[in-house]
């Protein structure tokens, strides 16, 4: 609260005219003190399962708005999301959901430790339980050395 002192003020008997303006300094202190808690839980807002993805040189493409995540942990248990699911219930989980459409994409994500055959036996149940739209997810990048072909030697 303000006040302001003029010639015509000191003759109304002392009564000094209050301004009326808005203290704005608790109004930045609750926007900093928002900002530090937005700045902490959006990282925990993403899913985030530890799995080593191999890595792709394809052009990355446009995930859609609420993709469906499948993810083939190193122990080879499943989720999807982030909240696990047993392999005999994949199919009876995915039907289950919001989107009931089985011609919606899966993302299936897949540590590198996982071998060929079990990612094939998750294939093959999404197959026969009706999702042929699958689509798998690798990181940006280049691939790592050891992954690349060897160079042919000189005789």
């Amino acid at each position: 609260m303000g006040i302001s002192i003029s010639d015509s003020d000191l003759d109304d008997d002392n009564d000094f005219a209050e301004t009326h303006e808005i203290n704005v300094t608790p109004f930045i202190d609750v926007i900093l003190v928002l900002l530090i808690i937005f700045m902490v839980a959006a990282p925990l807002s993403t899913v985030d399962l530890p799995i080593d993805l191999p890595s792709s040189t394809a052009a990355p493409q446009k995930k859609p708005d609420k993709p469906t995540y499948l993810t083939i942990k190193p122990d080879l248990a499943l989720a999807i999301g982030e909240s696990p699911v047993k392999r005999g219930d994949l199919v009876r989980t995915l039907d289950g959901m919001a989107d009931t459409s089985k011609d919606r994409f899966i993302f299936l994500r897949a540590d590198r430790a996982v071998p060929y055959g079990e990612m094939m036996d998750v294939l093959e149940l999404l197959r026969a339980g009706g999702y042929s739209k699958i689509k798998l997810v690798a990181l940006e990048g280049v691939p790592n050395a050891a992954s690349s072909a060897p160079e042919n030697p000189k005789p």
